[in-house]
């Protein structure tokens, strides 16, 4: 993406700018990049627009001019009064069921400040327009709050069934509540495909509405305890005794659902006509992928629409098998919240804050059920920067901007309430994309991709109202190429910002990274970590593992100039330390891994964080963006630096993880 910004004709800069498609933006060294004319009518298309030429460009611009300037939904705060440009009168109508009349005045309707909370609609002549009243912003958290940021599936215990579940979560959030910690941050536990080969990746699940039942405690279960002894001893027979140096998801997954095939007959049977219709949605696609195949774009035609005809005469015919893949969503639900209420009456003041990953698998249930909502001829990823410098290819399918508004952002809005039901908190993973998202044309690569805009001012009143009501902490990760004012927009909305302290640094200046930052100048409202999961380990940054894996896997432009990169920062980095009185001098990797997070101490944030992992000097980061076989990206196990696999009841009773945990209240308190 080198060409003039020049090369752009005028008229297709317009109809992209009409369409929020960018034609220029700034880097992650605030330089300007020009988008390729190619690239811009390739976002177009995926949207649904022809740019292709000039006559297809006018015909945009014409259909442009002509749209009703009637808003899909309002979305507005609390205090805020807006006008609506709708002639005549019109009744307000509450989620309580109370109606207000909206008297018509010039330019249009207006939908007063102070309304109370919720989901509302207009009522006109001709249509209902939602109206979504948000809080101006979300509440601080009371104090400062420590927590571990886990992957789940890696912190396995002797009695889980191969990868950590939620027993193991539960008892770790125990164990921290007792030593001061206020939550605890889970990767996203997010719905898989059904069958084998299961996908490693939590960033990449068939639905973000519903939970992957490999994290299912099965002898938790109220079936377990109702079946005979005979059939618990066949259970109990089933579970993987052993933990190699990989994560074996897939014996896992064929020992869950075998264990839970022996339970169905004793289980509380949901009523498949009475449950929740988007439910009954997901659990007819996991009966369905399992006899057509896991991506619904290669079923019949006549079964990819959720209501066709022939889809509900399958849930009929196949209702048994329906019923079981909902009733482990009860089972979940269950499990799930019996986690968040044990943390919260241990004295965690938040408690479980889950991940919430940036999209889906385009082949999974959640593709299927919001095709409509979805823009299937692009990707979301991320541009070149200097850690990932061929870009980010995320292999997701973007929200379409105004069919998700024609929607009243519905789908986003019960995304969060299936999350927040049963927990204190929601980690946003690449927040940015509620301002803008980098989307990758379907032939081409992140580097062909430009950003696409969306209303953040709506997105942000639909997280802020449901989690709000949730009485929920919000974190959004900010990380990367931030445009500016979005830090601001976050802030004045009470979402809390992540400030990761290899990144913390002043302005770039001369294109050159600007100096780490001082703790006292951290800003207060983030969660802050040392690192994060698609970053280096704390010891394994402190070594160079980065820029030795990457340079083997040939992911680095430059191998040498990286590494004389790495070798000034860490040089920088431990100064700094030193200078701060966080460390002796000539000190050694563990002193250092502990002054790594005093630093985080000393800072302001509202939230600090670690793994646990790095209490116990792992050298392997879970993932490695860029790669996908190529490296074992989230199947490793925890383990020390050399290697050997720790599970969780070893991390509960080593005194490297109890000393971090010390180090961490005591810093924020």
């Amino acid at each position: 993406m080198t060409a003039d910004a020049s090369a752009i004709d005028p008229a297709l800069a317009e109809l992209a700018a009409a369409h929020g498609v960018a034609t220029e933006y700034l880097d992650q060294l605030q330089r300007p990049v020009a988008v390729r004319p190619d690239s811009v009518v390739a976002i177009l298309d995926a949207l649904g627009v022809d740019g292709s030429s000039p006559a297809a460009i006018r015909a945009g611009l014409d259909a442009e001019r002509d749209r009703p300037t009637t808003p899909a939904v309002v979305v507005l705060r609390s205090s805020e009064q807006r006008t609506v440009p709708i002639s005549g009168r019109a009744r307000l109508v509450l989620e309580t069921g109370e109606t207000r009349e909206l008297p018509g005045a010039d330019g249009g309707l207006t939908v007063p400040a102070g309304l109370p909370l919720g989901w509302h609609r207009l009522d006109t002549t001709d249509r209902e327009l939602p109206v979504v009243v948000a809080p101006d912003r979300l509440p601080p958290l009371p104090g400062r709050q420590w927590g571990w940021a886990v992957q789940l599936y890696a912190a396995a215990s002797r009695a889980s069934w191969g990868l950590g579940d939620l027993a193991d979560l539960q008892a770790l959030g125990e164990w921290s509540a007792d030593r001061g910690a206020g939550l605890v941050l889970v990767n996203p536990l997010h719905a898989a495909a059904p069958g084998l080969p299961a996908q490693p990746s939590p960033y990449y699940p068939a639905s973000r509405r519903w939970a992957s039942p490999l994290y299912l405690r099965i002898e938790q279960t109220e079936a377990y305890a109702a079946a005979p002894a005979e059939v618990r001893a066949a259970v109990d027979g089933l579970r993987p005794l052993s933990i190699g140096d990989r994560i074996d998801r897939d014996a896992a997954w064929a020992a869950k659902q075998a264990a839970l095939t022996l339970l169905w007959p004793y289980a509380d049977r949901p009523d498949i006509d009475r449950i929740d219709p988007e439910l009954r949605d997901f659990a007819t696609w996991c009966t369905l992928a399992e006899g057509l195949g896991r991506d619904w774009r290669d079923w019949p035609e006549q079964y990819r629409r959720p209501g066709s005809a022939a889809v509900v005469a399958a849930r009929e015919q196949l209702a048994d098998r329906v019923g079981f893949h909902a009733w482990q969503q009860f089972l979940l639900d269950q499990q799930l919240t019996d986690v968040q209420r044990a943390l919260t009456a241990k004295g965690m003041l938040v408690g479980v804050v889950h991940d919430l990953a940036v999209g889906i698998d385009p082949a999974g249930a959640d593709g299927w059920a919001l095709q409509d909502a979805l823009a299937h001829g692009a990707r979301i990823g991320a541009p070149p920067d200097s850690f990932n410098q061929q870009g980010q290819d995320w292999g997701m399918p973007p929200w379409h901007p105004r069919r998700l508004a024609e929607l009243g952002y519905a789908p986003v809005r019960d995304m969060l309430r299936s999350l927040l039901r049963h927990a204190g908190g929601v980690r946003i993973d690449h927040v940015l994309g509620l301002f803008r998202t980098w989307w990758v044309p379907a032939a081409g690569t992140a580097r062909d991709g430009t950003y696409v805009s969306y209303d953040a001012d709506a997105l942000l009143g639909i997280i802020t109202l449901e989690a709000a009501r949730a009485g929920a902490v919000v974190i959004g990760e900010d990380l990367g190429t931030v445009p500016p004012g979005v830090r601001r927009t976050l802030r004045e909305r009470g979402v809390l910002g992540t400030s990761v302290l290899w990144f913390e640094r002043d302005q770039p200046a001369d294109g050159k990274p600007g100096r780490l930052v001082p703790p006292d100048r951290w800003r207060e409202d983030a969660a802050a970590s040392v690192t994060t999961h698609d970053l280096p380990t704390v010891r394994g940054w402190l070594r160079g593992e980065h820029v030795r894996v990457r340079a083997e896997l040939k992911l680095l432009d430059d191998p040498d100039a990286e590494r004389e990169s790495w070798k000034a920062e860490r040089a920088e980095l431990v100064a700094l330390l030193t200078e701060l009185g966080l460390v002796a001098d000539g000190a050694q990797e563990d002193e250092l891994v502990l002054g790594l997070h005093a630093f985080l101490g000393a800072t302001r944030c509202r939230v600090v964080l670690a793994a646990p992992a790095d209490a116990v000097g792992d050298l392997r980061q879970p993932n490695l963006p860029g790669t996908t076989d190529e490296y074992p990206n989230w199947r490793l196990p925890v383990a020390d630096e050399t290697g050997q696999v720790l599970l969780l009841d070893d991390l509960l009773t080593d005194p490297r993880v109890e000393r971090l945990a010390a180090v961490l209240d005591a810093a924020v308190r």
